[in-house]
């Protein structure tokens, strides 16, 4: 027998094998008299005979050519094939199309195509393969509806077609796979009824069906009772469907069941403790964004022990859950917005399990937090915690204690040296004072900085600058000083927000040349403080080419704006107002489809404004200077126009400006969208 340890001896790195050799040449030194061959990760991009080499080996019963970079033969090849053959791994490698050689070889028990780039529609010829016990389409680019013809494949157990764009509705001649133990239709854009599709498995494999997942497609319809009936069920997974009704209580029946995950669909009604009756194996209970209701009695003890539980979006409340003190395995929780309020209970605290993931935000949690035993990620946004900022462990990636009401300062976590491996730090909305600390050296992987809306002062430290944060947000403070040059490090940097502030001096020449990737740049200024930035706008800000939103409205800029910021040509917000900046709005696409708003508190001239431009860029009515009557009234109707603009602008904005819940909830409002669609974009760009 020839294992993947003989292709090593002889090439101790298969990817380097000189692909310059031929199949032939190589397989020959290996397959006399053996009948398993692996050749994973050889790179054989270049050994176009593979086909008629490996299928004419007579002993042959193990082929694996996963990650080989294989591709379409463009040429037909005949071949008379080994009747031996009962596995062929072929996955992770370039097909469009499935080798049609496959289907010579009918003693195939095991076929692995997953991970390659298959289009079309499943070939007919896969039901000529009566021997076939397990088959794997998973990650292609199949669009078709399922065949028939697989259907008939009677000794079929293990069945995967998941992550595909499959439409159409499932058959019910799917009753005839009477063998199927594992089926993975998830990820595709199937279509029907899930009460009709369980009615045809029953048929088939009521007593022997081990793993059902049609998660990611659009089933609709109820669940029935006849879901109690598959016994030996262990993995279920209908999340992200169109499946609505109540939960049927007969789930409570599959006492084989360790993961239930029928989250993100239509579900409503209430759950009784009777549908977890018989759970005695469950280990992952997944079940959120459905409209459901459970309130056990307060003495309940589960029969089960999870490690982890995701029922956010349900009403578990207003206590908090009594039953997760008896949960000793749990490591992830996600119950956010599931009506619970009060103090945060001590045993909940203090329970011998650390958990990896917690999630607990948009409740009404209150009461001091004084210590987080939370290894990866932790969200306790939106409640009412107050006092100071818990203290973590060294470990924690993530820390989300946004719209709370934590106060004092930042020093004790931003200076622990122990926090090496933080991605994301959100504190926003909250009560924090003093100055942000210079103690950022170690934070070396920042990816998300987010200090808005809260009362911190100073300057920006330094060290900021020597952390490379997709996102730093520090509006609403009371922040002042110049932006620091250590600023211009942030290479990474996608999205800027210092509005709101006290900042001072110019607008740093080097954010257009060392923060060309920015997306979203606001040093918007507090309007009645009476420090702005001033100077020119720096023409390099033009080198931000992918820039989609820049605010740079109520400072103290003058000149002209930079003619090259036409080049700008993704821009989906923009705001100079309340500047002094003069002369005429450079000609482009986007800065002509901005409102009025954009521009208005300047003397600028030229479209989208009204207001003419001479020849020498200068606005009209500034030209005139009021010589005539006429120009006169053309003074009078401009000012009567912009009165009447401010009056009813401020109206509507002034109370963001004067009230802070009104603006916290605007602001907070915005910086979701931004986070989310230019910051998601800018990663997924990356």
């Amino acid at each position: 027998m020839i294992i993947a340890s003989t292709w090593t001896s002889l090439h101790p790195n298969p990817s380097l094998v000189d692909t310059t050799t031929t199949a032939t040449t190589t397989l020959t030194v290996l397959a006399t008299d053996h009948c398993y061959l692996d050749l994973s990760y050889a790179d054989l991009r270049k050994a176009n005979d593979w086909v008629q080499v490996t299928f004419k080996l007579p002993s042959l019963l193990e082929l694996h050519l996963s990650y080989c970079g294989l591709e379409d033969d463009p040429s037909p090849i005949s071949v008379n094939s080994t009747k031996s053959l009962v596995v062929l791994d072929l996955s992770q490698n370039r097909f469009s199309s499935v080798p049609k050689s496959i289907f010579s070889l009918h003693g195939l028990v095991s076929i692995d195509l997953s991970g390659n780039s298959l289009e079309g529609s499943i070939p007919d010829y896969f039901g000529n393969t009566s021997f076939l016990e397990v088959l794997d389409l998973s990650w292609n680019h199949l669009n078709s509806s399922i065949p028939n013809s697989l259907y008939s494949l009677n000794r079929l157990q293990f069945l995967s077609l998941s992550s595909n764009q499959l439409q159409g509705t499932i058959s019910s001649a799917i009753g005839y796979l009477s063998s199927l133990t594992h089926l993975d239709l998830s990820d595709n854009k199937i279509e029907g009824g899930i009460s009709e599709i369980l009615q045809s498995l029953s048929r088939c494999c009521l007593g022997s069906l081990e793993s059902l997942s049609m998660s990611n497609n659009q089933l609709s319809g109820h669940l029935t009772d006849q879901l109690g009936q598959f016994k030996n069920l262990s993995y279920l997974s209908l999340a992200q469907n169109k499946i609505s009704g109540p939960i049927p209580s007969s789930i409570g029946e599959l006492s084989s069941l360790k993961t239930l995950d029928f989250g993100h669909n239509l579900l409503e009604g209430v759950v009784f403790e009777t549908h977890f009756f018989n759970l005695t194996r469950l280990t992952t209970l997944k079940a959120s964004h459905d409209r459901l209701r459970f309130e056990p009695n307060s003495n309940w003890i589960p029969l089960f022990q999870c490690e982890s539980i995701e029922l956010g979006h349900w009403h578990l409340g207003p206590r908090f859950p009594q039953w997760l003190k008896f949960q000793k395995k749990l490591s992830y929780l996600d119950i956010f917005q599931v009506g619970i309020s009060g103090v945060m209970p001590t045993w909940f605290l203090n329970l011998p399990t650390q958990f990896s993931y917690l999630n607990l935000s948009s409740n009404q949690l209150t009461g001091e937090i004084s210590y987080l035993n939370v290894r990866d990620s932790v969200d306790l946004s939106s409640n009412r915690f107050t006092g100071p900022l818990p203290r973590v462990i060294s470990t924690l990636s993530t820390l989300h204690l946004s719209n709370n009401s934590f106060s004092g300062s930042l020093s004790e976590l931003i200076c622990n040296p122990s926090l090496t491996g933080m991605l994301a730090l959100y504190l926003d909305t909250n009560l924090l004072i003093g100055e942000i600390p210079d103690c950022w050296n170690h934070w070396e992987i920042l990816s998300y900085l987010n200090l808005a809306n809260n009362n911190l002062t100073g300057k920006i430290s330094p060290t900021l600058g020597y952390t490379y944060p997709f996102l730093i947000n520090l509006r609403n403070n009371s922040m002042f000083g110049e932006l620091p040059s250590t600023l211009r490090n942030s290479w990474s940097l996608v999205m800027l927000d210092l509005s709101e502030n006290h900042f001072s001096g110019s607008v740093p020449a080097w954010i257009g040349d060392k923060l060309s990737n920015l997306v979203v740049l606001s040093l918007r200024s507090n309007n009645f403080d009476g420090n702005f930035l001033t100077g020119n706008i720096p023409d390099n800000i033009s080198n931000m080419e992918v820039m989609e939103s820049l605010d740079l409205s109520m400072n103290q800029l003058n000149g002209e704006i930079p003619p090259n910021f036409s080049n700008l040509n993704f821009l989906n917000h923009f705001n100079v107002s309340y500047n002094n900046l003069t002369g005429q709005i450079p000609t482009s696409t986007q800065l002509q489809s901005f409102e009025n708003l954009s521009y208005v508190g300047n003397h600028l001239c030229g479209p989208p404004l009204s207001k003419n431009c001479t020849s020498k860029g200068i606005p009209t009515d500034v030209a005139n200077n009021g010589s005539s009557n006429e120009g006169s009234k053309v003074n009078w109707l401009y000012v009567s126009i912009v009165l009447g603009f401010v009056m009813g602008f401020w109206g509507v904005v002034a109370p963001l400006f004067f009230i802070r819940s009104w603006r916290i909830s605007y602001y907070r409002k915005l910086d979701h969208i931004c986070g989310k669609l230019y910051v998601f974009w800018a990663i997924m760009g990356m």
